[in-house]
């Protein structure tokens, strides 16, 4: 069987600064950031959006998933050291220090409770939950096979926050702030479940637990499939409560297509284009639903 190379998309240089930017593996924030965006774009049909409001929420979003990574890649520590796939990551190959790891995780916390207190006061009561939660998705392959359900609904925080920063109460009719959280956790739990793919005989061997070890590959790649074909309705619901038009229909169509030519690019018996598939396709896909509905809500 066919795997990945060890980790990529990494930003390339000899500087600490960039060390701490691929502890948390920085480009990757370009999965979810735009689903948090969507919220604001979705509130913003019912609420004037500022500036302020917007890098706040940048600034939010982008903290909580430092601290997210980063108590990843500590709580996996010694597991990485173990893994020939990451062991070349900054906490592995002693780049970093695990102090100096958490060091950056705290100085992320008090952004991130700040940004959020200073968005409106239902952002900064929900904070400290929202930090909770998030974390906790290090812990759950010790003792659940769906970990990457855990972690969809970790980023599917991230579109509610949005919406909750402009508005500051829950949508009406209520299940329009439902669907973008049930159509990010599947989209990132799918997408997940092929990061883990190249990882099943190590986690077997040191008893991990995965929907891959759970099912193994055929089964989770049909798991992903099913989770991808919910995320497409959810968009759909999604546009119909918050009151998109065409475009960002045509947005989600888009989408459809792009997880379907990802799903075409991983088999059981070959693995080799994970990473392309966990990265790049993801991204485009996160970028095209909001270009879509931010054309949508322009015109």
């Amino acid at each position: 069987m066919s795997v990945t190379a060890p980790d990529g998309q990494v930003l390339r240089g000899q500087s600490t600064l960039v060390d701490f930017f691929n502890l948390v593996k920085l480009p990757h924030t370009l999965f979810a950031l735009p689903f948090a965006l969507l919220g604001v774009v979705a509130a913003s049909l019912h609420a004037t959006v500022t500036p302020r409001t917007v890098a706040l929420v940048v600034v939010a979003f982008t903290a909580a998933r430092w601290v997210a990574v980063a108590f990843n890649m500590i709580a996996d520590l010694e597991f990485d050291r173990a893994n020939p796939r990451n062991r070349g990551r900054v906490l592995p190959s002693g780049r970093l220090t695990p102090r100096q790891a958490w060091g950056s995780l705290w100085l992320a916390a008090v952004l991130f409770v700040v940004a959020a207190a200073a968005i409106n006061p239902l952002c900064g009561q929900l904070s400290l939950p929202a930090l909770l939660w998030v974390v906790g998705y290090s812990l759950s392959k010790r003792f659940t096979f769906w970990p990457h359900l855990w972690l969809g609904a970790s980023l599917a925080i991230a579109p509610v926050g949005g919406y909750l920063a402009i508005i500051g109460h829950w949508s009406d009719p209520w299940w329009t702030l439902a669907a973008i959280a049930l159509a990010v956790a599947t989209w990132v739990a799918g997408f997940d479940i092929f990061h883990a793919l190249p990882d099943e005989a190590f986690d077997r061997a040191h008893r991990l637990r995965s929907a891959v070890v759970r099912l193994g590959v055929p089964g989770a790649l049909r798991l992903a499939r099913l989770l991808h074909v919910v995320t497409i309705i959810a968009l759909v619901a999604f546009g119909w409560g918050a009151g998109f038009g065409s475009w960002y229909y045509a947005g989600v169509a888009v989408a459809a297509l792009i997880l379907r030519l990802e799903h075409r690019a991983v088999r059981p018996n070959d693995l080799s284009r994970v990473g392309r598939a966990f990265f790049t396709m993801n991204a485009v896909m996160s970028a095209t639903v909001l270009g879509f509905a931010l054309v949508d809500r322009l015109w």
